[in-house]
């Protein structure tokens, strides 16, 4: 998959409102943040609407969308929040004005499914990083990769072992997301491309048994048996009933996995939490998974 122009000083970048409403106040760090970094900031009235909890009607949302991927001035286009609408929003997308005019899209949970189509309709690359609403509260770390990320720098970590980790190596196209939206592609025939590719996975705000009914459900669907490894991001705010579950987030994702034999590396720094390291997904990543020594994660190649 290709990589969209990496983003020179001067370049505009623009947030849009694909799911949830946003209040323009929200966005206040955000801007300073890529301003402090050197690049224009395009905040338009219509990512401030409202419908219901959505940033405007779906139509509005997907108008909207489209014409910030038409604007050859705008060279990345950042979500403003996630929460719900993506779903409502993707299929008045016209993903073909995004491969004719490249640029990176930017963000994570509920915007796992434009990742997701992005692959599939237009062969590039995009940026699973933090949102706008969230961008004064993250690390400094995370500001810096996502930074690195757009203007051509892709990321090559290490992250601590976990004593759960299954151990091997596995290089292929990243994919991935929010592990509750993935689901829910998987439902619709939309579920990423998966042989030979390396899977994200992270959430919130979920109960221990759903989790266990997502993985099941990838697992009966296929998914398991034909990716080469799997990348475990935070799993936050995670609920329990008064009678246990019995089992982790960890212990779960394992005993899914069991019957298959790629590497799995938990504990990466992604998903709803101020260090939020940004992932490139359509990248080639290179995984390797050690019992005693950091996991790597390498998309810089």
């Amino acid at each position: 998959m290709i990589a969209p122009p990496p983003l020179q000083a001067g370049d505009t970048v623009a947030f849009a409102s694909p799911a949830r409403s946003i209040e323009p106040h929200q966005l206040d760090d955000a801007a300073a943040l890529f301003e402090r970094h050197g690049f224009r900031v395009r905040l338009d009235p219509e990512i401030f609407a409202v419908h219901h909890q959505f940033g405007g009607n779906d139509a509005h949302r997907a108008a909207h969308f489209n014409r910030l991927l038409s604007d050859p001035q705008v060279k990345a286009i950042v979500a403003a929040r996630g929460g719900f609408g993506c779903n409502r929003t993707t299929d008045g997308v016209d993903f073909e004005l995004l491969r004719k005019n490249p640029k990176w899209i930017v963000g994570y949970s509920d915007i796992t499914h434009f990742h997701a189509l992005i692959g599939q309709k237009t062969g590039l690359q995009s940026l699973h990083a933090p949102m706008g609403k969230e961008m004064g509260n993250i690390t400094a770390q995370s500001e810096e990769a996502m930074i690195n990320a757009l203007t051509g720098r892709f990321p090559n970590y290490r992250f601590i072992t976990h004593p759960l980790n299954r151990e091997g190596a596995a290089s292929g196209i990243l994919i991935g997301g929010n592990l509750s939206v993935l689901y829910s592609l998987a439902a619709s025939g939309m579920f990423p491309e998966t042989n030979g590719r390396i899977l994200f996975i992270e959430d919130v705000d979920e109960y221990l048994y759903h989790i266990d009914r997502m993985m099941i459900s990838l697992k009966k669907a296929g998914i398991f048996s034909q990716i080469a490894g799997l990348v475990v991001g935070a799993f936050t705010d995670i609920h329990d009933h008064q009678v246990p579950f019995g089992l982790s987030i960890e212990e779960i994702i394992r005993e899914h996995c069991a019957d298959f034999d790629f590497p799995i590396a938990f504990g990466f720094e992604a998903g709803h939490q101020p260090q939020n390291l940004c992932l490139v997904m359509g990248r080639q990543t290179h995984l390797e998974v050690e019992p005693e020594n950091d996991s790597v994660l390498n998309q810089a190649s």
